[in-house]
């Protein structure tokens, strides 16, 4: 169990004085948000989404009939692996002060028992468990009487997070507010209750989580949309160029789409990485239910700029982007290769969707150049993960969310190497070959495109061999001074061939 960084309790004196002492008092406290910084059912549709999508039509259906027998359904398939979730440290550090202290803790959630005693029983400080069954909803008056009948009718004290907790902290001797929002404070100030804020960085929301959310450095993917009017020699044909503008945006706002909906179905995968475990979901820094309405309006944003702005044919091919990536986030990306290809495709396909976008035909060459170049980097980034991700001298392991063991590590090199070289050969059959010289009028300096590829491509191997890679060779490339030098090198050698030559 990992817990997040915190910020000191403050203990709030009411109207009537000082934060009395109630060490005697039984605290009950609340899951969802409190407790932890998510929301168990939240989560548990995603992996119900995640493990078994043929169910989630049987949703309304469990709905209609309460939201006990919805949770309880649920429950039975799945349920959020408690050693995982975030929990608040400071919250985690006031429930260890009360029972060292001798207080009694009951868990109180309207989470289901399932979930509410795995979380229990990893935590190892509460005396009792109050959830959800299948007969009762364990939310607002049905939690107060279960815990008032709980309690004996003896004074208690509640710890929570959200309005729907106000008719519990009225019926308290005391309250314990986890980051409440100004509105939430106040209407607890209202109740005359004694009241301690339980502060918290492990905060859901912020513009940092939302930002980290829609992965911006992955834009840069996007990029090479321009790659078919650039290298057709158009980028001076400004409605062309303002087309596969719209378009660059369009991609950025449904790829972050597919980037918050794949982080949703691999919350547990990404907890149990060193890196991945600090994104926003997996962290609990930013809610479930933020994620699915940023969805909605980057899809709306990202299909109504293709429509309004570029052409229909293009929206058609924005459309068979968000379908693979979808795809391959539900299925294929478990699948031995096929996530692989799946990523080489969906980087060539940028470049087609740049040739439709730009009304400009995208040469075959390039299209297989594309699809050698990026396998090997698809290639890359599962080669890292297989290193990074388990213990290599267990061969029969295999990775979270993959399909991949670590015996697979050196065949996945060979294979990944393999491609970065024949990307390169085809690249040197394309500068050799006929017609060339109708848009460059000094060919030959292509050439120097080569050892530049060479040496690139070879150095990524050569960074992810020795552990120096991070799990995302574009952010690499990114952050990477010797990676620039290269582009300005391949741009300027492509001006110097160019000079002179014929658009076309």
């Amino acid at each position: 169990m990992e817990a997040g960084s915190t910020h000191e309790s403050t203990g709030e004196a009411d109207e009537a004085g000082e934060f009395p002492d109630v060490g005697s008092q039984p605290l009950y406290v609340d899951l969802d948000g409190s407790l932890i910084a998510s929301d168990s059912l939240w989560e548990s549709l995603c992996l119900l989404m995640r493990r078994h999508p043929s169910r989630i039509a049987a949703l309304p259906f469990w709905a209609v009939r309460g939201r006990a027998v919805l949770k309880s359904r649920i429950a039975a398939l799945v349920a959020p692996e408690a050693g995982l979730l975030p929990y608040r440290a400071e919250v985690m550090a006031l429930l260890g002060r009360e029972r060292a202290r001798g207080r009694p803790l009951v868990l109180a959630t309207a989470s289901h028992e399932r979930i509410a005693r795995a979380v229990a029983a990893e935590v190892g400080l509460f005396d009792d468990v109050l959830a959800t069954t299948e007969g009762r909803n364990l939310k607002r008056g049905s939690k107060l009487e279960a815990i008032r009948d709980h309690s004996g009718g003896r004074p208690f004290a509640y710890l929570g997070d959200a309005r729907a907790d106000l008719p519990i902290w009225s019926a308290a001797e005391c309250a314990y507010v986890v980051e409440p929002s100004p509105s939430l404070a106040r209407a607890v100030a209202r109740l005359g209750v004694p009241t301690e804020v339980v502060s918290d960085a492990q905060t859901v929301g912020g513009r940092r989580a939302f930002l980290g959310a829609l992965r911006p450095h992955q834009w840069a993917k996007n990029g090479l949309l321009f790659a078919p009017i650039a290298l057709a020699q158009q980028m001076g044909d400004t409605g062309r160029l303002g087309s596969v503008f719209w378009a660059f945006w369009a991609f950025c706002a449904v790829a972050s789409a597919g980037y918050l909906f794949n982080d949703m179905l691999d919350i547990e995968a990404d907890r149990r990485h060193p890196s991945k475990r600090h994104r926003p979901f997996a962290s609990g820094r930013l809610s479930i239910p933020l994620g699915q309405v940023m969805i909605v309006a980057l899809l709306t944003v990202g299909f109504g700029l293709a429509l309004g702005w570029v052409s229909v044919a293009f929206t058609g091919m924005l459309g068979i982007y968000l379908m693979a990536t979808l795809s391959y986030s539900l299925y294929l990306k478990e699948r031995l290769l096929l996530d692989v290809l799946v990523l080489a495709g969906v980087y060539t396909h940028r470049i087609l969707s740049g040739g439709v976008a730009a009304d400009i035909r995208v040469s075959p060459w390039l299209l297989v150049f594309s699809v050698f170049f990026f396998m090997s980097l698809a290639l890359v980034k599962r080669y890292v993960e297989v290193r990074s991700g388990v213990d290599t001298k267990d061969a029969s392991h295999s990775i979270s969310r993959r399909a991949y063991q670590a015996s697979d590590v050196g065949l996945i090199e060979t294979m990944g190497i393999s491609s970065g070289y024949v990307s390169i050969l085809v690249l040197g059959l394309w500068v050799n070959r006929e017609g060339v010289s109708q848009y460059y009028s000094r060919p030959d300096a292509l050439w120097l495109m080569l050892p530049l590829m060479l040496y690139w491509i070879s150095r990524i191997w050569f960074r992810a061999r020795r552990g120096e890679l991070l799990d995302d060779p574009v952010l690499f490339a990114l952050t990477d001074r010797v990676s620039y030098g290269i582009a300005v090198g391949i741009v300027l050698i492509t001006l110097v061939a160019a000079l002179g030559g014929v658009g076309g």
